[in-house]
């Protein structure tokens, strides 16, 4: 898209200087004949300044009469005047993707998994305003959206609002016009299209400042008669010449004609991939229905039906492929009305078996059977010939039949009264009630009346019912139209025909007619269309060599593409599922590294769309090969996750994925790409992708070959990338030259909040610059240190960054070489710091000096709520100091001192602590020399302490008196929801003593009583116990 000139000045509008009504009349003469006011100069932007007409009452009048006319054209639908909040806030997007100029609208909600992806939003009262001070209003505006998600019902809501007052009160004027108006007329002077919607344009009396603050609304290019053609096409600057009306479309968008008249344009996707991107100013897309917006859709069919509503949504939401189409509401309210009278009108034994649909053709079957039945229509009042006519249901439906299908070989959706009589349609066969239910009339302002199919789904299934009853006769190309080709003969010659043309279309505009095509030979649905569309067993032999022909049509591409997608699509409708289904249960199994096959690397990409299991995340770890993920990278744009693990992949695979991440239209959120063997350069590459990348959220690289060169290269991106907010590099070989590279990235980088740097040999120096970056840094929120080589210095600095750092709320050092003096330093930082909330310093060597020290800052700290001190050398003198700080602290909510000896004494001072402390949840005391003292000073606080919810207890030397005393608490105790007392030398009667216990305790969910020399029998007997006294209690022995 063209970028928008800045005002000079930065100033959002300047006014005119009065001009005389001479000077006016020539200034709307000079703007009709695409002068401006600039004479031969460049278009100008369109002007939002106040205007000073020659005769305000006249013009006034003359507008509001234009209102009072728009109000009556727009009538009062259920919509009109309080639009749905996704008609209202609309996305910006920046340009189109390859999927939406080069696939079907189904194909793009399927691949997309039914998610509208940007970041920006736009209010509908602000569509056509700049975007800043600095900026001016968009002059070519498009809005796009597939087929049924609700274009022209927005064109009418905002001209109905702008009637009434409500918005784009910048315009003087708006002049909606749609393209079914416009392919009424061969020629047409862009004067001529003025004075069509506003019939006093071009009037002495009309100031030219009123046009210039003019909107003019083309709504539905896609319904073009011709394509936009912007390379051949003349430039007119002339407003009364007759041209043809698409180089008058061309002539307008490319302000030759109009140059001061914003134009709005709603179209198709890929149709509006005919406008050249650099004429476009802004461009918008429509989403579709949320989850909570089907049901709502649903509930607004049936609101006095509740249970009706909840089984058609149970029904919705069983079929993942039926469930993403319902994103969009036109398709929405088609199924809901099928759904619903199917369920009203339960089928009796001979359709029992057919119900409920379980394919797209099957639902479409039930909506054909219901409209063909009048479900909810009145009967048509017309002559007998015409009921006679309306009664005959394989008659009508095999005429627009070829209508839908004629019109979808030439890419024609909206058809005029010359079309009717060419294909021989007849005219009062439309005026119908039942024809009604499948062909909509409109009537347009040149007073002619337009055809639509209800939808465009509906268009393609008629196409294929017609193809397929056409086909047994036909003895030439039913694509050629009637002109010369080789005999065909017999049906699977034709449906061959018709395969082969939908995996050439490159729009894919014949995918969804050939799943209805393949689902119309399924048995179930010629149960249900027998003796309306289809006769009773028409091609039922062909089902076998169909499906053998469909998969023949999936060559060993490079690339999976769509139309092999839609080859899945089209054999689920045939019902001949056997490929999907033994991908499905591979990727279950682990086993898909031995299905390699083009058909089973397109049911893959199938099932990355429509499977449950990979809606979320993509689980591929262990199976792919490079040239299987090759295949596959088209589809995986669309993925919401990636999990690609272990797959052995190299560099040149990451040359692969940079390329996918770097797409304009990925989606992808999260990738991990743990366990590979990615080095420097497989780095740099998805470096290179992050600098463009918009969606990638989290990337996982820990266990690969990653140095410093390729730390350095991702640190570089993330200077500039604005999305990521993860990134795990843990085990890797970044060293200390890696870490001040990322040390430098975080100086400048606002969005990354977990960054995981564990096992890259870091020293000091590496954390030094890290220290330095957290004290600038304003995003990061966790930071992962573990197993690396700072010592004291490395952790004064990190300390000296926590106590200007308002933004880390964990911190991860452990396995790393602190000692009592490094500890000093974490306790004046602790001191200090008001938001690190986790702490580990596992595995380093703070002896009781380094402890008692962290304890001291404990009792004053009020933001610390978790603390890992496992193995550090601690001794009861240190769980002493910790005790008195756990008596005053009140933030501490996880303490772990396990794999210490801090023994009795230091146990039975935390105990005193717990009977005070009010905010500690979990303690864990693994290993730490604990006898039956120590258990007793424990049961003891148990029995009054009411917040402590984990006790680990494992692998010490409580015995049976320390599991009396515990068992004694826990007859009183109802905080305790987990206890740990494997390997504390129970035996019988301790393990006994605490299964007894329990029957008056309601509170514990889990207890582990392994490694206590029970035996089976008696652990049989324990367990029974427990689950008598405590049945809700898991017991591992």
């Amino acid at each position: 898209m063209r970028k928008q000139e800045l005002r000079p000045g930065g100033e959002t509008g300047q006014g005119h200087t009065a001009s005389s009504p001479a000077e006016q009349v020539k200034a709307l003469v000079d703007l009709l004949a695409g002068k401006g006011g600039q004479g031969s100069q460049a278009p100008q932007p369109p002007n939002r300044t106040p205007e000073c007409p020659l005769k305000p009452r006249g013009n006034d009048l003359k507008i509001q009469k234009h209102r009072e006319a728009l109000l009556n054209r727009t009538g009062g639908g259920p919509e009109l005047g309080s639009p749905s909040p996704r008609l209202t806030s609309l996305l910006m997007v920046e340009g189109l993707t390859d999927l939406q100029l080069r696939e079907h609208d189904f194909t793009q909600v399927e691949a997309t998994r039914g998610r509208w992806c940007s970041a920006k939003t736009i209010a509908l009262d602000r569509l056509f305003l700049p975007l800043s001070r600095v900026s001016i209003p968009p002059r070519i505006s498009i809005t796009i959206g597939v087929a049924g998600v609700g274009k022209t019902t927005l064109v009418r809501n905002f001209v109905h609002l702008w009637a009434r007052g409500q918005v784009g009160k910048d315009f003087s004027l708006v002049l909606p016009l749609t393209f079914r108006d416009l392919n009424t007329h061969e020629k047409l002077s862009a004067d001529r299209l003025l004075r069509s919607v506003f019939p006093h344009a071009g009037e002495a009396g009309l100031a030219s400042a009123v046009l210039s603050k003019a909107l003019l609304v083309l709504d539905g290019l896609d319904e073009c008669k011709t394509p936009l053609d912007f390379s051949n096409t003349v430039a007119c600057m002339d407003p009364k010449k007759e041209i043809q009306v698409d180089h008058l479309i061309t002539n307008i968008i490319r302000g030759n004609l109009f140059p001061e008249v914003s134009v709005w344009i709603t179209s198709r996707p890929g149709a509006a991939g005919q406008i050249p991107g650099g004429l476009v100013d802004r461009m918008t897309e429509i989403r579709g229905f949320s989850e909570e917006e089907i049901k709502t859709c649903l509930e607004q069919m049936f609101p006095e039906d509740p249970v009706l509503m909840g089984w058609v949504l149970s029904q919705v939401q069983a079929d993942r492929t039926l469930y993403l189409m319902c994103t969009v509401p036109a398709f929405c309210r088609l199924v809901g009305a099928a759904l619903g009278h199917l369920h009203r009108k339960r089928p009796g034994p001979p359709d029992a078996e057919l119900w409920p649909p379980r394919t797209l053709c099957e639902l479409y079957s039930w909506y054909f059977r219901m409209a063909l039945g009048g479900e909810g229509q009145e009967k048509a009042k017309a002559s007998p010939r015409i009921e006679q006519l309306a009664h005959s249901c394989r008659k009508l439906v095999g005429t627009l039949g070829r209508l839908a299908f004629h019109g979808l070989v030439r890419k024609k959706y909206v058809f005029y009264e010359p079309d009717l009589k060419v294909l021989g349609v007849d005219l009062v066969l439309l005026q119908t009630a039942l024809c009604g239910r499948f062909l909509q009339r409109e009537e347009t302002l040149a007073s002619a009346a337009a055809y639509c199919f209800t939808h465009l789904s509906v268009q393609e299934f008629l196409a294929a019912a017609y193809y397929c009853s056409a086909s047994k006769r036909a003895i030439f190309d039913l694509f050629t139209e009637g002109g010369v080709s080789w005999p065909r003969l017999g049906f699977l010659t034709h449906f061959r025909s018709a395969a082969q043309r939908a995996m050439q279309a490159e729009d894919g505009r014949l995918d969804v007619f050939l799943r209805f095509l393949s689902g119309l030979l399924s048995p179930r649905v010629n149960a249900l269309l027998a003796g309306s569309l289809l006769t009773q067993g028409e091609h039922q032999g062909y089902q076998a060599q169909v499906a053998e022909l469909l998969q023949g049509c999936l060559r060993p591409d490079v690339a999976v593409c769509a139309r092999a997608i839609n080859v899945l699509h089209c054999l689920r409708e045939l019902q001949h599922t056997e490929l999907a289904r033994s991908v499905e249960e591979a990727v279950a199994s682990g086993g898909l590294a031995r299905l390699t096959s083009p058909p089973h690397r397109a049911a893959l990409a199938y099932l990355l769309q429509v499977s449950d299991v990979c809606a979320w995340e993509a689980p591929l770890p262990l199976c792919l090969s490079p040239g299987v993920l090759q295949s596959l990278l088209p589809q995986l744009l669309y993925c919401r996750s990636l999990r690609l693990d272990t797959n052995q992949f190299q560099d040149p695979v990451m040359e692969l994925l940079g390329s996918v991440l770097s797409g304009k239209d990925c989606h992808i959120q999260r990738i991990s790409l743990a366990e590979n063997q990615i080095s420097n350069k497989g780095a740099k590459a998805l470096a290179r992708s992050l600098l463009v990348n918009r969606s990638l959220t989290t990337l996982d690289l820990r266990s690969n070959s990653i140095g410093p060169q390729g730390a350095k290269a991702l640190a570089d991106a993330l200077k500039i990338n604005r999305t990521l907010a993860s990134l795990s590099l843990q085990s890797n070989r970044i060293r200390d030259d890696g870490a001040r590279s990322m040390a430098e990235a975080l100086a400048t980088n606002r969005t990354l909040s977990v960054l995981q740097f564990s096992s890259n040999s870091i020293g000091d120096g590496g954390a030094k610059a890290l220290a330095e970056a957290l004290m600038v840094n304003q995003g990061l929120k966790s930071l992962d240190l573990q197993s690396n080589s700072i010592s004291d210095p490395g952790v004064a600095a990190l300390m000296g960054a926590l106590c200007t750092n308002q933004t880390l709320l964990s911190l991860n050092l452990r396995e790393n070489s602190i000692s009592p003096e490094g500890a000093q330093d974490l306790a004046r930082a602790l001191r200090t710091n008001s938001t690190l909330k986790s702490l580990d310093l596992t595995a380093n060597l703070l002896h009781d000096q380094g402890a008692q020290a962290v304890a001291e800052a404990v009792r004053e700290n009020r933001t610390l709520t978790s603390l890992h001190l496992q193995w550090n050398f601690i001794q009861a003198g240190a769980a002493k100091a910790l005790g008195q700080a756990l008596q005053l602290n009140t933030s501490l909510t996880s303490l772990d001192l396990q794999e210490n000896a801090i023994g009795d004494e230091g146990a039975s001072a935390v105990a005193s602590a717990l009977k005070v402390n009010t905010v500690l949840t979990a303690l864990y005391l693994q290993v730490a020399s604990i006898g039956a003292p120590g258990a007793q000073a424990l049961g003891e606080a148990l029995a009054v302490n009411r917040t402590l919810e984990i006790l680990d207890l494992r692998g010490n030397t409580i015995e049976v008196a320390g599991a009396k005393a515990l068992a004694n608490a826990l007859k009183v105790n109802s905080s305790l929801r987990r206890l740990n007392l494997q390997e504390n030398s129970l035996g019988m009667e301790g393990a006994i003593c605490v299964a007894t216990a329990l029957s008056g305790n309601h509170g514990l969910r889990h207890i582990n009583l392994q490694g206590n020399h029970i035996g089976e029998s008696g652990a049989r007997m324990i367990s029974e116990a427990i689950k008598t006294n405590a049945p809700s209690c898991t017991v591992e022995m």
